[in-house]
């Protein structure tokens, strides 16, 4: 199920590819400095200060800003400019509980079974879960996280669910991370229990048992938020 096919280099690509494929990225840049607060909320965002730092105009930065808007990460306010929001929780826990059910699809609609480059990516995420063991970072531990459920995603064709999906996971990605910083979660503990997660979700795939990696994944994502609560 892997793309064997090398990148195209941007500069071998026509101007409009070469324009999405950066606008891409820097989407991605800058959600990910979002969720790793990086950019922490009420933080204001210069489009003058991104470009210069990205080497491009301020158009890009201008379109993926709004981009990052609709998505809820940022808001624009009259007179002051682009600020990271604030994590709103009566609204992520609305979230949290649609994201229990979508995942379940993420291994009905349009699925994708796992072949032998899918495990070995899968494979090097459980290694990076034990490694954490005995180097505990909760940065990269919610890069690891955030790694995992991309790579998780391409379990299905699904183009409307992959979009949305992504959607409501990085708008809570941040929660976590807030929490572990202001002492609130047992990092060591959380790091135990997502490396078992991920071994068994390992085994699950090795299997081919889709089903099974909708419903590890879905307990996951409810015990993570009512510790999370708690």
């Amino acid at each position: 199920m892997a793309d064997t096919t090398e990148t195209e280099p941007m500069d071998m690509m026509p101007e409009p590819l070469r324009a999405r494929e950066r606008a891409e990225r820097i989407h991605a840049d800058i959600r990910s400095r979002i969720c790793m607060l990086d950019y922490p909320p009420g933080m204001k965002l210069s489009e003058t200060a991104l470009a210069a730092e990205l080497g491009i105009s301020r158009t890009p930065i201008r379109r993926v800003l709004a981009r990052l808007e609709d998505e809820g990460l940022v808001t624009s306010v009259h007179g002051v400019g682009t600020m990271v929001t604030n994590v709103d929780y009566s609204e992520m826990s609305q979230v949290y509980r649609l994201r229990k059910e979508l995942v379940l699809l993420q291994t009905v609609l349009d699925p994708v079974q796992p072949d032998a480059a899918f495990l070995q990516r899968f494979q090097a995420l459980y290694t990076r879960s034990e490694a954490l063991k005995t180097a505990p970072s909760a940065r990269d531990f919610s890069l690891l996280d955030q790694d995992t459920f991309l790579t998780l995603l391409d379990l299905t064709a699904n183009a409307p669910l992959r979009t949305m999906a992504e959607r409501l996971y990085f708008r809570t990605a941040r929660i976590w991370l807030q929490q572990v910083t202001s002492s609130h979660i047992d990092l060591m503990q959380e790091i135990d229990i997502y490396a078992r997660e991920l071994q068994d979700l390992l085994g699950a795939l090795e299997l081919g048992d889709l089903d099974a990696v909708g419903h590890i994944r879905r307990g996951h994502i409810s015990m993570s938020f009512a510790r999370m609560r708690v």
